[in-house]
């Protein structure tokens, strides 16, 4: 099944800068906010500029630039907000969500970064 992506979902409004942020950090490809609703001390979400709606779709479709550019982003961020390792931060957990079995809310690739305390148990079982 080919990706449709609807650019009228929220992080592509804020991509064109239809709907503020509290930008975190901002290079050619990807942008990185705090979250609205934060789950822990650090909440920051990344998000590629392109069109991309989960994980699979952007690894398999960006260039080569845009992946590479993410990625280092994504590490920026962790030493910038302290929870990197390599900081001296306590460490963090990234996630994403894809599809309804992920429970993703917003149908456009984002990671979330979240630290500054203890996660807790990755998944509740049943």
């Amino acid at each position: 099944m080919p990706y449709t992506y609807d650019d009228q979902n929220v992080f592509a409004r804020i991509l064109r800068g239809e709907i503020p942020n509290k930008t975190v950090r901002e290079t050619d490809h990807t942008l990185a906010f705090e979250d609205i609703e934060p789950k822990a001390p650090v909440h920051v979400l990344v998000i590629p500029k392109g069109a991309y709606i989960s994980y699979d779709h952007f690894a398999a479709e960006a260039s080569d630039a845009e992946i590479v550019d993410f990625n280092r982003t994504v590490a920026e961020i962790c030493r910038s907000t302290g929870v990197a390792l390599d900081a001296g931060g306590g460490g963090f957990r990234a996630i994403t969500n894809a599809g309804k079995d992920g429970v993703q809310e917003v149908p456009h690739f984002h990671l979330h970064i979240l630290g500054g305390r203890p996660m807790g148990p990755m998944l509740l079982t049943r």
